[in-house]
């Protein structure tokens, strides 16, 4: 009678089980895709909002080609965020390498292609100041690119005289925004083939986990047999090479460069990049999750516009993504390594 009963609650044990290995096959699946639920919620709700403008051909092409430079610029800046540190100078970077074009094409007349030549330098050259600043010196990367930002702010200030330079060669601006494929501008297949490019270096090469190792614990890095300090360095240079060529979109785009305007990008630049992490590959900074959330809050700061929401909702907008996107990457993450651990 004992060995029935035994069968018995052999056989019965397995049946409770069943929902419970669903219910947790569902739940990280919701977390990988939550931010794209999140960009069809946004779109669906101004859609039904401003249905005469929001939901159309010509304003998706318009969301699309304008923020190639944010895209690209985010892009950048997921590359040291990986390996643990960060580059507050990128977007000043990036306005070096917009000026530096326009001064020596516009208003010294340059060819096009060495004027980018040496834009191209000049960011490579402050890439390389802050690995110094960072790797050789052992100053805090927030700290030490915040510095070498402002003093790069300051050359182009000084470069451009404090004034916007146009007239840019019409070869760029036709390679950036003046030809369109299905409606689009060709930036963005430039951004969108970096994210190509990115998500495919992150996680099919062996750069990709070398970052992502350093990221998570440089100490046990260094231990591996890593070159830690290189890879910090190269991260930072990185990041600053996809901040000239952003910069060169972004000149392309204005048809030449200002000054000062370049600096609003860094606040939905960083909110992108940590918001990011929270989708596709959650708790990892990761290319296309990036691409998710700059348009998903592009959609949201179009959407306000279009109800006639005042400006300042913007950086609120943008403000609060970014504490929000911080503390859910960083939640993420924690939970991504507590998981690793069991």
């Amino acid at each position: 009678m004992s060995v029935t009963l035994d069968k018995t609650s052999n056989t019965d044990t397995p049946t409770p089980a069943a929902p419970t290995r669903t219910r947790f096959a569902v739940g990280p699946l919701f977390e990988k895709y939550a931010l794209v639920l999140a960009l069809i919620a946004v779109v669906i709700v101004f859609s039904v909002l401003r249905p005469q403008t929001y939901p159309t051909a010509a304003n998706l092409q318009n969301v699309l080609g304008s923020q190639a430079v944010l895209l690209i610029l985010a892009l950048g800046l997921i590359v040291p965020l990986t390996a643990g540190e960060f580059d507050l100078s990128a977007v000043s970077t990036m306005s070096l390498s917009a000026m530096t074009i326009a001064v020596l094409n516009a208003a010294h007349d340059w060819s096009l292609l060495p004027a980018i030549g040496v834009a191209v330098l000049a960011a490579l050259f402050v890439g390389a100041v802050n690995a110094i600043l960072v790797v050789r010196l052992q100053i805090d990367s927030f700290i030490a690119t915040l510095g070498s930002g402002t003093v790069v702010l300051g050359v182009v200030q000084w470069i451009s005289d404090a004034t916007s330079v146009t007239g840019i060669d019409s070869a760029l601006v036709d390679a950036t925004v003046g030809t369109r494929m299905f409606g689009v501008s060709l930036q963005f297949y430039y951004a969108l083939a970096l994210v190509l490019v990115t998500a495919v270096v992150f996680q099919y090469t062996p750069i990709g986990r070398r970052l992502l190792f350093v990221g998570r614990g440089p100490q046990v890095a260094r231990l591996s047999g890593l070159h830690v300090d290189r890879i910090r360095g190269g991260a930072l240079v990185t990041s600053a090479l996809v901040a000239a060529l952003a910069g060169i979109v972004y000149a392309g785009m204005l048809s030449g460069a200002d000054p000062s305007s370049g600096q609003s990008f860094m606040l939905p630049a960083f909110a992108a990049a940590f918001l990011g992490a929270t989708a596709i590959t959650p708790g990892r900074f990761n290319a296309v999750g990036t691409l998710v959330a700059v348009y998903f809050l592009v959609a949201g700061v179009v959407g306000l516009q279009m109800l006639g929401v005042a400006s300042f909702v913007q950086q609120l907008f943008y403000g609060g993504a970014l504490v929000i996107a911080v503390a859910l990457s960083g939640a993420v993450r924690r939970r991504t390594t507590s998981r690793s651990a069991r």
